[in-house]
This record gives structure tokens, C-alpha cells and sequence, in this order.
């Protein structure tokens, strides 16, 4: 195996991973913040558009410091959040979705399994 060019990437990568987990709460904090602000029944765009935002955030992050699911889980939900936006889409059964993902997410946010779905 190849000696890397910066021997203390491995390291530094580590501690990265661990500010990005001690972090996280927050993200999924503002993540049910959006989720709150969309509980009209009918959001409005600028609603929509903090909840997109917040998924985006970890979607477009987690899988770079070892949240593989998380990122991939994410990247889901916030997919349909796009739709709503550029589609019109409807809300539908959204708000279970993203509830269920807040839950798993923080009780095992590094989990290799996802609940299924009957």
C-alpha cells in the first residue's frame, strides 16, 4: 500500500468526522424546524424551500465523514421536497417520512439498515 501524501490525512479526517457528528444534531434539528414550518397541510414555497434546504445540507454531506444511509436517506427525502417545489407535487404522507428519518437518525445516524417499508 501506497504511503499517502500527507501521513495525517487519515487523522485529520477522523476529527473531521467527529465535528460533523457533533454537529449533526443541529442539522437535524433544522431539518424539523423546516418540517414544523411545512404542517399547513399546503406549504408555501418559502416553506418548502428552508425544509429542501436543511435535507440538502446533510444530503449533500454526510456520506463524505462515514453517514453513508444518512446522506443517501437525505438525498430521498429532499428529492421529494424538490418535486413539491418545481412540480407541485403534494405534501401526501411527507411528514411521516421525514419523522421517521429524524427518528432514525438520531438514534443511530451511522446505521447500514433503514426501517422498511411494508
Amino acid at each position: 500500500m501506497a504511503t499517502p501524501a500527507d501521513p495525517s490525512f487519515r487523522e485529520r479526517l477522523l476529527a473531521l468526522a467527529h465535528k460533523y457528528a457533533a454537529a449533526l444534531p443541529e442539522r437535524l434539528d433544522a431539518v424539523e424546524q423546516g418540517l414544523e414550518g411545512c404542517l399547513s397541510g399546503n406549504p408555501t414555497t418559502a416553506q418548502l424551500e428552508v425544509l429542501h434546504h436543511a435535507l440538502h445540507t446533510i444530503a449533500g454531506s454526510a456520506g463524505s465523514f462515514g453517514f453513508r444511509l444518512l446522506g443517501e436517506q437525505a438525498r430521498r427525502l429532499e428529492q421529494d421536497v424538490r418535486a413539491m417545489l418545481e412540480q407541485g407535487a403534494p405534501w401526501g404522507n411527507a411528514e411521516a417520512g421525514i419523522r421517521e428519518f429524524l427518528a432514525w437518525a438520531r438514534r443511530d445516524p451511522q446505521s447500514a439498515t433503514y426501517p422498511a417499508h411494508d
